[in-house]
């Protein structure tokens, strides 16, 4: 018969081993508070409410998400990189996929899989190009999730491409996650891995432009300078 001491102990013990866990878990070089930070945000929905919040960063720069996490803004490049360590932080592998335009700039996405299918967190100056939830059976379907929406001011639309995930572990002996310099060998990886179509030729021939509804949405927010 167990007294009641055990009985508290093994009451306890969930609790302790929830804790040790949490105790072993990896920092990858962030502080305590940066964890805590980080670990806050508890769900891919949570990053992409946080990145929502930054002020979009129109400067020619590449921080690494710790600087992102203390200079509180964001290019879609940093945000989806920071996004990806957010994730990692949370469990999920930290994972990117390019989309690669015709005619405007690419977008970087954190994309994390939830039962064999997937969805992203992004930072972008447009409304639509930002989170998805995870539902998508394949990396094109996501892809192509951001077709419609993905213009320039031009009103063409220009989304070509998609790459294959990377992950950015790869770069863990760069130190990516809290290095104070840029990062910029994730954007010149990214440059030079292949990339899949996703329009055929004559498909790109007859796309029309985007209706100026569209863009009105779209460009809610949009920061310019």
């Amino acid at each position: 018969m167990h007294s009641n001491k055990s009985r508290r102990q093994n009451a306890r013990s969930p609790r302790l081993r929830r804790a040790r866990s949490t105790s072993s878990a990896p920092d990858f070089g962030f502080t305590l508070s940066e964890l805590r930070a980080l670990r806050a945000l508890k769900t891919p929905a949570g990053i992409q409410r946080f990145v929502d919040d930054l002020p979009y960063n129109l400067s020619y720069t590449a921080r690494s998400p710790r600087k992102v996490l203390h200079d509180r803004t964001a290019s879609c490049l940093e945000g989806g990189i920071f996004a990806a360590a957010a994730l990692r932080i949370l469990g999920f592998q930290p994972l990117i996929f390019d989309l690669e335009a015709e005619g405007d700039t690419d977008h970087v996405v954190a994309i994390f899989k939830v039962q064999e299918s997937w969805g992203a967190v992004a930072k972008s100056n447009f409304t639509g190009c930002r989170y998805r939830e995870p539902v998508y059976r394949s990396l094109r379907e996501l892809a192509m999730s951001y077709f419609n929406i993905y213009f320039n001011l031009r009103w063409e639309r220009t989304l070509r491409r998609y790459s294959r995930p990377v992950n950015l572990a790869r770069f863990d002996h760069l130190n990516w996650m809290t290095t104070p310099k840029p990062i910029w060998f994730v954007a010149e990886h990214l440059c030079d891995i292949s990339h899949i179509s996703l329009l055929t030729s004559t498909m790109e021939k007859n796309l029309t432009r985007v209706d100026p509804r569209t863009i009105k949405a779209e460009m809610t927010g949009h920061r310019k300078k």
